[in-house]
């Protein structure tokens, strides 16, 4: 019996032998799978290419080896990036018999000169796979490097060196890398292309982080718009503080004066540069950056810089007599305020290669001890200006705990009752607060497991529920009542039924009715809307009612994946997306076979799902008309329902049918 189970197997898994071992080599992974190493196919993804290159120009720049960059945009999706640094070194590597170091660099990950530090003391460059990444997803790359007065070009392709090192001639008064790139469409599509503006607000941004640098940025004329300029010249000795200046204009602040410093450590080979202000009236902006890397999700740099506010502005209130300064957070002092921070560090640690958050332990208390001692002195050398700016604070402290008294009263209020028990299938959020909440009400216990995993846990609760619930609409209010399903949902929900109902007391923002995207999954919603349509009619007048959009298909070409809803959107998809590309189609059987993070990024996350608002029309004669519909299709006469399939059978699409 054993000899004819593994045969089973054998014949259903294939031949896993040595051939089934697939080895990738040089920058092929790259393009398989370009959202290691950019973050994806998207628009921020193409954009980091050019963050890429830009950042070896500044690298050179910090090093203290260029002065000078140049940024240019042309027809064609073709981006060039100049500097007059050292320019990459052509001569023969010596790992590498018969290559220059300037192929390996193009064309091997993890090869660079950022690596001993002996090359750069600080570097936004760390893996050594940047500019090799940029050559492996672009169509086109040419490299020119002028170096010891002679010029040298190559071009590449895809990660392939399409030309030898070529020698170009001498020169004079020319030196540095010019790097000129065209980003394939084969991994960004054809629509993608760089934007102007957000290239431009890039080498702006990149001027500020580093004064001694001069970055001109150039764009062909037919691709700007009105709000980038064609030409422009960046330079700013005063740094960050500069640049906070500019972003306050004439807005007023709680104190006179911005805090704004720097503090260099050539013991740890380490620089601190902040700039921060109060305006009275302001949501607030971060900007956080290691080695003129932007880290919009922070790090351990800005941990440092929180510390260090709290701190000083905690002892400064001591030091006044206000013994509520006891009291502040980090929240009170940083809400609102315009923020920037930049700090260059020997062998940063980023989370990912997108960096986008730096993780690097001695850089919190490196700002620390930089920021900390500065703002001591500038909250103390002037008194009524120390005092102005905790007076500031305080008073976004008061607000911070009455809005939390607020709504530990009106949370208390509508849930203290229920609070002792809610239904054990509940897996609650941690809010307080119904504002932003969410409750997905999911089917089955393998689709609540999967979205449990996928929530999150701040806003988002889960409620599964067992299959198709009670058809309320053709049920007597005993058999509702005994239901153990939708006492659980009410009870969950907390805000009463029927005539009962106080949608003020209801716990969630947003209830989310989450099934599979089959037609079982259609007829469990149907139930479910028509619960909420007889029962709590007021939440959906509201507008509290929703549907999720989880797709029925995944479609994967190559590195490239999508997701469809339906047939119909996965038709669309291939002829559009995938045109002329062999497309695997993988079809998912339910929420549950979903793993966790393909259920938050299609389905749960705000910043990328799709859902459908359930809503009841405002006019008396449309309710009408819609509790009649349902009185119909849901109601105890099963006549009606087979009169409606008779009137509109003709309508339905012959391959829904076959589906």
């Amino acid at each position: 019996m054993s000899d004819d189970l593994f045969a089973s197997v054998s014949q259903t898994s294939g031949n896993y032998d040595a051939s089934a071992i697939e080895v990738l080599e040089g920058l092929e992974p790259v393009r398989r799978r370009p959202g290691m190493y950019v973050g994806g196919t998207d628009e921020r993804a193409l954009h980091h290419l050019a963050a890429e290159v830009l950042d070896n120009a500044m690298d050179e720049a910090v090093a203290g080896h260029a002065t000078r960059i140049e940024v240019t945009l042309e027809p064609g999706n073709r981006l060039t990036i100049v500097d007059n640094g050292r320019g990459i070194p052509v001569d023969p590597h010596p790992k590498f018999p018969g290559k220059s170091a300037l192929e390996v660099i193009m064309t091997t990950l993890h090869s660079g000169g950022k690596f001993a530090g002996k090359a750069y003391a600080t570097s936004g460059g760390l893996h050594g796979v940047g500019v090799s990444v940029v050559n492996a997803l672009s169509v086109e790359t040419v490299i020119e490097v002028a170096r010891n007065k002679e010029v040298f070009r190559q071009s590449f392709a895809r990660g392939h060196v399409m030309s030898p090192l070529e020698k170009l001639g001498p020169t004079q008064n020319r030196r540095g890398t010019s790097v000129s790139f065209v980003p394939d469409h084969e991994i960004f599509g054809d629509v993608l292309h760089f934007k102007p503006q957000r290239l431009y607000r890039l080498a702006r941004s990149k001027a500020y982080l580093f004064a001694g640098v001069e970055i001109r940025w150039k764009c062909a004329p037919e691709l700007i718009g009105d709000d980038t300029p064609a030409e422009a010249v960046f330079q700013f000795p005063g740094g960050l503080a500069d640049h906070l200046r500019e972003q306050l204009g004439g807005r007023e602040c709680a104190t006179s004066d911005f805090f704004a410093g720097s503090q260099d450590f050539p013991d740890a080979q380490g620089r601190v540069e902040w700039a921060v202000a109060w305006p009275l009236w302001s949501e607030g902006s971060y900007s956080w950056y290691c080695n003129t890397i932007p880290t919009p999700d922070g790090g351990t740099h800005e941990a440092g810089l929180r510390a260090a506010l709290v701190r000083g502005i905690r002892a400064f209130g001591e030091l006044v007599g206000q013994k509520k300064a006891k009291d502040i957070t980090a929240e009170d002092v940083m809400t609102g305020s315009e923020l920037m921070l930049s700090v260059f560090i020997r062998d940063p640690q980023f989370q990912s290669q997108t960096k986008d958050r730096l993780t690097s332990p001695e850089a919190s208390t490196l700002v620390e001890r930089a920021v900390r001692d500065h703002f001591d002195h500038f909250l103390a050398d002037n008194m009524d200006r120390g005092k102005a700016l905790l007076g500031f604070v305080l008073e976004r402290m008061d607000d911070r705990l009455r809005r939390k008294a607020e709504r530990d009263v009106k949370r208390k209020t509508a849930t203290s009752a229920r609070k002792l028990r809610l239904p054990g299938k509940l897996t609650d959020c941690s809010a307080d607060d119904p504002a932003g909440t969410e409750l997905f009400i999911v089917e089955g216990d393998s689709a609540g497991g999967s979205a449990k995993q996928a929530r999150d846990r701040k806003t988002q609760a889960i409620l599964p529920i067992r299959g198709k619930i009670l058809n309320v609409a053709s049920a007597n209010s005993a058999k509702i009542g005994a239901n153990q399903e939708i006492a659980d949902l009410a009870l969950a929900l907390g805000c009463g039924t029927r005539e009962k109902c106080v949608p003020d007391n209801l716990r969630y923002e947003r209830i989310v009715i989450m099934t599979d995207a089959d037609v079982d999954g259609a007829h469990i919603a149907t139930l479910l809307m028509t619960f909420f349509f007889q029962e709590m009619p007021d939440l959906v007048r509201r507008g509290h009612l929703y549907l999720a959009q989880p797709p029925l298909y995944r479609l994967v070409a190559g590195s490239k994946s999508a997701y469809a809803r339906d047939d119909a959107h996965r038709a669309e998809l291939e002829r559009t997306e995938f045109k002329g590309k062999k497309v695997e189609v993988s079809r998912f059987k339910g929420l549950g076979e979903m793993n966790p993070q393909q259920l938050r990024e299609t389905t749960m996350d705000p910043k990328t799902r799709g859902m459908i608002r359930i809503t009841l029309p405002q006019e008396y004669e449309e309710r009408a008309q819609v509790r009649d519909l349902v009185d119909r299709l849901m109601g105890k006469n099963p006549e009606h329902r087979f009169q409606f399939i008779q009137e509109n059978a003709a309508q339905v699409d012959e391959e829904v049918i076959d589906a």
